[in-house]
């Protein structure tokens, strides 16, 4: 056979020694989880158990809830902007947020707690523990566990100290939110009590209405007082501006009451107006003026471009009249030569044209200069007579100055004066208001179902709770359990193929473990060992493969009971010679019942004994014993007469088993596997911890010429590996866990 499956292959990213590849193995979890789902289920049930206990002990909760308005646009007793009644969103939301406060103050929750009498209440008594761990210490009291007044205080308390620890108390279960957007506000109370829940909610929206009002009233009583003692100060202050106005129109002799009082003053009122329209005739006369005297030179053609000399009536005429005899002399000159009738008496009404255009644009412009002249000297007679009378304009200026100073601060103390007496007029009308811009919307009634403890909510974390924990302990136990009990394990772990796996036999079956093939008692663990023999036959090397070396990492894993088995199941197909060469502590002799002390492999090669002398033959094999112990069985082990030796029984031999001392326990194994051709690495399932399997592993491959290496799996429990997600594809099926029905014929 030229097949080499037990060749040394290492898993991609896994030697000998290395763990992991660096990515997270979601299925290996998964089966992990599967593995452990009876103790997962088991402390998820114990979790939920204490989880319903812990529901079912919790004293329920009742939320009473009261719906107030609260209305932020209140009328001010006192207000000199009437802009300030307008308040923004901002400041609205500000002005709930404060009353929102002012409900939880201590004012409002002291007045609750004295109303309604809460000291005497159980839930609030000073005396008495609360809060969950009382209530359990409680109830563990109720059952007869722990001391009766657990849950007491001892030591008297002053009124004051009862009053503070009962509102701090009332205070942690009253909510007050505003709802929304809205100015509606809501106050909450959760009680064991439903129906001192819901006097409570309505008592702290009682105490807040009665608060505010109280304000109301003495905030108006107190404007009264205020507003009478300032009214009077005003009224003198009135009274005297009104006497300097009257005194002073009287002294300067003014009758007029509107502002500019004498007649003098009225005629130079009207003065210095006609004086600022003729300045501004003769400013429009002169720019007109001007624009004649600079277009005179370019002869009247000029004159009749000024914006003036266009606007009057007649140039206009004359202009349309000339400008229709040049369309007619430009129409005939296509049509006629320069003397034709026509041609001449058309440029004959042009030169008319022209010639009345021409004198009318002279006649404006000598309009325009005489309007100047004589608005110049119009102005300058008003400037005359209203500089004669200046000095009288000045006097005038200063009396009227110091009238509307006088007439400014009657005004101002009269408006002052009025606003105070409207505003004593309306606070003497609603003093006596007992109602506030607040209203009750919706009035707490005892809530008929409580809003804690949410049970079925309790109970469902103490469930993911226990799953969770019951997850982690599993994984937290996979991760401290370094065995191998699967071969993706050993495959990830050593990156060594596995060849076979041996079941867990019973405890009578273990007592002839060595010779247990091929009784009919044990038939799966027959079809194990028919298993592994068809690997070694298929698998082992064709030029090495005569020699089969058998070992593991340390004692007790089923190493030499596997040999003798492993032999006894290629004997029948093969001349199978099975060789202990544990020179050390042998046990396969006195399983296969060989007789102690008797000649073996150590005499042959010490030259003591004939091969033939110390060959037995066992279930139709032949077995070479150990042979006598020696003082250094490496240096024997390792020597040309055991190479010799092992080359004369392979010429006589078609297969050789060899029984080795374990890897960690003596370094003969690696002598001996230089010698084999296929090594059969045994680790016991669950039990030999990784560490000591890649260390043993690791030595044998630390040679130049290493051997092809497999792994098998002994005392594999088939039936609970499987249960547990463990599988064994291509060495077990369904047909491997009993023993096959045949009929009798």
């Amino acid at each position: 056979m030229t097949t080499n499956a037990f060749v040394l292959r290492p898993v991609p990213g896994s030697l000998p020694g290395d763990t992991s590849d660096g990515t997270l193995d979601l299925l290996g979890l998964g089966r992990t989880l599967w593995r452990s789902k009876y103790s997962i289920l088991a402390l998820t049930a114990l979790v939920a158990a204490v989880a319903v206990f812990f529901a079912v002990s919790l004293t329920p909760i009742y939320r009473a809830t009261s719906t107030l308005q609260i209305n932020d646009k209140t009328a001010k007793v006192v207000s000199f902007d009437k802009t300030a009644t307008a308040t923004d969103s901002a400041a609205a939301n500000q002005y709930l947020d404060t009353q929102t406060e002012l409900l939880r103050s201590h004012a409002i929750v002291s007045k609750v707690v004295q109303d309604l009498k809460l000291a005497e209440h159980p839930e609030f008594d000073p005396r008495v523990q609360h809060g969950i761990l009382a209530q359990v210490r409680n109830k563990l009291a109720q059952w007869g566990i722990g001391k009766i007044n657990a849950g007491r205080i001892q030591g008297p308390l002053t009124a004051e100290q009862v009053l503070d620890q009962v509102s701090a108390r009332f205070l942690n279960l009253l909510s007050v939110e505003q709802l929304g957007k809205t100015q509606l506000v809501k106050i909450q109370v959760e009680m064991a009590d439903a129906g001192m829940a819901a006097l409570a909610a309505n008592a702290v929206a009682d105490a807040y209405l009665q608060s505010q009002i109280q304000n109301t009233v003495g905030q108006s009583n107190t404007a009264t007082a205020w507003i009478n003692g300032r009214l009077g100060e005003l009224g003198r202050t009135l009274k005297e501006s009104e006497d300097r106005l009257q005194a002073y129109k009287e002294a300067e002799h003014l009758v007029d009451v509107q502002g500019v009082s004498t007649i003098s003053a009225s005629e130079l009122n009207l003065t210095g107006e006609r004086m600022i329209d003729a300045r501004r005739l003769r400013a429009e006369a002169e720019s007109q003026y001007r624009q004649v005297q600079k277009m005179a030179a370019g002869g009247w053609q000029k004159l009749a471009s000024i914006p003036a000399v266009l606007a009057d009536p007649v140039v206009q005429d004359f202009k349309a009249q000339q400008a229709k005899a040049q369309a007619k002399v430009d129409e005939l000159a296509g049509r006629y030569g320069p003397r034709h009738p026509a041609m001449e008496a058309a440029r004959s009404d042009l030169t008319a044209a022209s010639t009345s255009l021409r004198s009318q644009v002279e006649q404006v412009a000598a309009g325009i200069e005489r309007a100047y002249q004589l608005a110049a000297a119009n102005e300058n007679s008003l400037q005359a007579s209203f500089n004669a009378n200046k000095s009288q304009i000045q006097d005038i200026s200063r009396k009227e100055f110091q009238l509307r100073e006088l007439q400014r601060e009657v005004d101002g103390n009269r408006a002052l004066y009025d606003t105070f007496m409207t505003r004593l007029r309306e606070t003497g009308a609603t003093s006596d208001l007992n109602t506030a811009d607040i209203r009750v919307v919706d009035p707490a009634v005892a809530p008929s179902a409580p809003v804690k403890p949410r049970k079925v909510i309790i109970v469902c974390l103490g469930i993911v709770l226990g799953l969770m924990l019951g997850c982690v302990l599993a994984l937290i136990r996979e991760a401290l359990n370094l065995t191998f009990r699967s071969v993706e394990q050993v495959q990830a772990h050593l990156g060594l193929p596995v060849a076979g796996i041996i079941p867990k036999v019973t405890s009578a079956e273990s007592k002839t473990l060595a010779r247990l093939y091929g009784k009919d008692s044990s038939w799966s663990f027959n079809e194990a060992v028919r298993t592994l023999r068809t690997g070694v036959l298929l698998g082992a090397p064709a030029d090495k493969g005569k020699v089969v070396l058998v070992t593991s990492a340390a004692p007790g894993e089923g190493k030499s009971s596997l040999a003798a088995n492993l032999a006894v199941a290629l004997g029948q197909l093969e001349r199978v010679l099975l060789i202990d060469a544990d020179l050390r502590r042998s046990t396969l002799a006195s399983q296969l019942g060989l007789s102690a002390g008797s000649a073996g492999l150590s005499d042959v090669i010490m030259g003591r004994a004939a091969l033939d002398d110390c060959l037995h033959k066992v279930d139709g094999i032949d077995v070479l014993g150990n042979g006598s112990s020696l003082a250094s069985p490496l240096e024997v082990l390792s020597s040309r007469d055991m190479a010799q030796t092992l080359e004369l029984l392979k010429s006589r031999y078609d297969r050789i088993v060899i029984d080795s001392p374990p890897t960690l326990a003596a370094s003969d194994t690696r002598v001996l596997a230089s010698y084999a051709g296929l090594v059969l690495y045994v680790v016991e399932a669950g039990k030999t911890p990784r560490k000591q399997v890649q260390l043993g592993v690791a030595r044998l491959l630390q040679q130049g010429q290493a051997p092809a290496c497999a792994v098998v799996l002994s005392q594999v429990d088939i039936k609970k590996a499987s249960r547990n997600g463990f599988r064994f594809d291509g060495f077990y099926d369904y047909y491997n866990y009993s023993r096959p029905q045949v009929a009798n014929h």
